[in-house]
């Protein structure tokens, strides 16, 4: 007969109950880390603000009505002009495909043709619309309620968090402070670091396709830098609709513009992220795909993001909460291995 202790029971239930809430909360739980993530970033200007007057109030609602009023207004200003360079994409990008399709091995060429001869009919195309609409409608549903909880955040953040650590066991409260100090560093060094790699994306492609006069140069640009926010597979994302552009230009500014994508891709990995993040987030490629990986399967591509600064949070758990369990070199022979790869 197996004895099983009472207290092993009841971690047992806890942990199927946490992964109960888990699956039924999963996308509540996202948009509050998101909520927190973005309080973090905007911390540093509400505290700026309230060191020269206004209340943390005043400041926190300031700062989220400016990120608001950018957003919109930016858009608002090239709305047109995005949407015709759209246009201009899709129909450049159908031009691509037809070419390929038409320079394609006979078997593979049969298999392609088929599906592209396939055409929806009118109730498919209404279900796209109606779908896309709700899934519109619920992305600002979901902005607007990140906002919300962005600004009650930054002002209630503080006193929410010495609340919650009144349920922490006193033993350990000095270890979470350590590891809240050192997770709040990790974020806000992800968060500026990729805000101001995505900038520079931003302008260089812009300015570079400009000069080379490549078509849609402000979609292409803006989708460079939302898509330097993903690790390794957004600059693949962002430079194929780029050649293809230029493409139509000549094969020569194909070519060019490739090279240009391939040339600030290793100059951001080699010489501006080490800079701009100051190896505070310190991961090697490896880790960053893993988690990039790991946080795409548990919340998809929002999850993807936001693991990788929970990810470059472990050598904190490592040094504060797991020495005790890890060999007792580990921990030393670990941050040997991050100085000498930094």
């Amino acid at each position: 007969m197996i004895d099983i202790a009472p207290r092993a029971i009841i971690k047992i239930l806890a942990t199927v109950a946490l992964v109960w809430i888990w699956l039924q909360l999963w996308q509540l739980v996202t948009l509050v880390v998101v909520a927190a993530v973005l309080a973090i970033a905007l911390d540093p200007l509400v505290d700026w603000l309230c060191r020269h007057g206004p209340a943390r109030s005043v400041g926190a609602t300031v700062v989220v009505l400016l990120l608001v009023v950018l957003i919109v207004g930016f858009f608002w200003m090239t709305g047109s002009s995005l949407n015709a360079q759209m246009h201009l994409l899709g129909t450049r990008l159908e031009d691509a495909e037809a070419w390929a399709v038409s320079h394609a091995p006979p078997l593979l060429k049969r298999t392609l043709e088929t599906n592209r001869n396939v055409t929806p009919d009118a109730s498919a195309v209404a279900g796209y619309v109606v779908s896309a609409g709700r899934l519109l409608t619920s992305a600002l549903v979901v902005a607007a309620l990140a906002l919300i909880l962005t600004l009650y955040l930054l002002i209630e953040g503080k006193t929410t968090y010495e609340w919650l650590m009144a349920y922490v066991p006193a033993q350990n409260r000095d270890r979470v402070h350590v590891t809240a100090r050192e997770a709040r560093r990790a974020i806000l060094a992800y968060v500026i670091g990729n805000v101001a790699t995505s900038v520079f994306a931003t302008i260089f492609t812009l300015v570079s396709l400009s000069v080379l006069h490549v078509p849609a140069a402000l979609l292409l640009a803006l989708l460079a830098g939302l898509f330097d926010f993903v690790p390794v597979l957004g600059f693949l994302c962002s430079s194929v609709p780029a050649v293809v552009l230029a493409l139509t230009v000549s094969p020569v500014v194909g070519l060019v513009v490739a090279g240009l994508y391939v040339a600030y891709h290793l100059i951001e990995n080699y010489y501006i992220g080490p800079r701009v993040y100051g190896g505070r987030l310190r991961l090697s490629n490896l880790a960053v795909i893993l988690a990039f990986a790991v946080g795409a399967e548990l919340g998809g591509v929002v999850g993807a993001l936001l693991a990788l600064p929970i990810a470059g949070m472990y050598p904190v758990v490592e040094r504060v909460w797991l020495k005790e369990y890890l060999a007792r070199d580990a921990v030393e022979v670990h941050r040997r291995i991050e100085r000498r790869h930094a």
